[in-house]
């Protein structure tokens, strides 16, 4: 049986590289990142470029071909976003809108990586039908990306994930678990925002759940999230407990002082429900979350 082409975009980072490491052999697998491979395998072709020279990526995609693209490259430092508006749109909406347009041509599925900062933060449990409100040049992009994908005449899914807790399983990444297990190692103690909830989703099921809609034929939008909703000094205290650190090192502070720092939604938990319901891949807690990140191994 020939094997369906999955291109990856992203790969160099946190979410990207876990869905390398997880993807199976049902995939005849294309991963593409800036920087130079971060894994070798038999199935697995792995593809450096700047996704923005608008070029090399028409020639990425008519090369590889894909099937299904899962989009998860983009520009997300919200406050750099925020200083730098044209940068962001650059590479936040412009290569969606030129990816979106070859799957288009093409007839591949997009699967579209969002953001739960798309919504103001003023009701939280944000399900699929409710409409953004972006606080931010960030939210901003993405809501802008979402439309392009939307605009599609099919096939395409726009999963909005929450914040993802977990380790790089390729690479570095941006992980907030790996900077705070050292800070915690050195006995320091961490300043978290006690006013911002979120619903957490594990690296791993987030990746699994990504390599799944690639392959299935559900099309629209899909709230990728934890099954707890907590505020981020809850959240964090609790993994301190789980890996054995004293909760009193977390400490709630608010970070309105932080210069330069871009507005935030206080509540922008994700109701999972749809997920659950459309799924084979369990949304897990914050507790068994954790717990299956440090099941995992490291790629070499």
């Amino acid at each position: 049986m020939v094997r369906k082409r999955l291109l990856v975009t992203g790969c160099g980072g946190f979410v990207g590289g876990a869905i390398v490491y997880q993807a199976g052999g049902e995939w005849d697998l294309h991963a593409a990142s800036r920087g130079e491979p971060l894994a070798q395998r038999d199935g697995l072709a792995w593809h450096a470029l700047d996704l923005t020279d608008g070029r090399r990526l028409d020639a990425l995609l008519n090369k590889t071909g894909p099937d299904a693209i899962v989009h998860a490259a983009a520009m997300a430092n919200i406050d750099y976003c925020e200083a730098h508006p044209d940068e962001a749109r650059r590479i936040n909406v412009a290569v969606v809108d030129r990816i979106a347009e070859w799957c288009v041509r093409r007839d591949a599925r997009m699967v579209y990586i969002s953001t739960d900062n798309v919504f103001d933060g003023v009701k939280g449990r944000y399900t699929e039908e409710d409409p953004p409100n972006p606080l931010n040049v960030y939210a901003e992009t993405k809501v802008e990306a979402e439309r392009v994908v939307a605009s599609m005449p099919g096939n395409w899914v726009i999963a909005r994930p929450s914040v993802v807790m977990g380790l790089p399983m390729l690479g570095a990444g941006n992980s907030f678990l790996s900077r705070m297990i050292p800070a915690l190692e050195k006995g320091e103690t961490l300043y978290v925002p006690d006013n911002e909830i979120r619903s957490t989703i594990d690296v791993v099921t987030l990746a699994r759940a990504l390599l799944e809609l690639a392959g299935n034929d559900f099309s629209g939008y899909l709230h990728l999230a934890g099954n707890d909703i907590l505020n981020r000094h809850e959240m964090v205290r609790r993994i301190a407990v789980q890996l054995g650190y004293p909760p009193d090192r977390i400490v709630a502070r608010n970070p309105d002082w932080i210069p330069g720092r871009a507005p935030r939604p206080l509540d922008a938990s994700l109701c999972n429900r749809k997920a659950r319901t459309l799924l084979r891949t369990p949304m897990l807690g914050v507790e068994d979350g954790l717990a299956l990140v440090l099941s995992q191994g490291k790629a070499k």
